[in-house]
């Protein structure tokens, strides 16, 4: 089967510090985090200030083709879940 994103959803997650999402793999879901840090390339472009939640959404946002690039890369190597992505991962 080939991982698929058909639900846009993420949500974040302040404990991780990271934001979560969802692949499926035919029926299977697969959770997915992508940290914090993965993005943006330095904390300032994350604008803290501007409330840390709604600027990782929206960075994810910005990068959502990237990361589920990434995501299919590190599933299809063999990493099982939830899978957290990094700026390794990303970049």
């Amino acid at each position: 089967m080939t991982l698929i994103f058909p639900n846009p959803s993420r949500s974040f997650d302040s404990a991780r510090g990271a934001v979560r999402f969802t692949g499926y793999d035919g029926m299977f879901e697969v959770p997915f985090l992508v940290e914090i840090a993965a993005l943006g390339k330095s904390a300032a472009e994350l604008r803290p200030s501007d409330g840390l939640e709604a600027t990782c959404l929206s960075a994810f946002d910005t990068l959502r083709t990237s990361i589920y690039s990434a995501a299919t890369r590190a599933y299809s190597e063999g990493r099982r879940g939830p899978l957290t992505l990094t700026s390794a991962d990303i970049r």
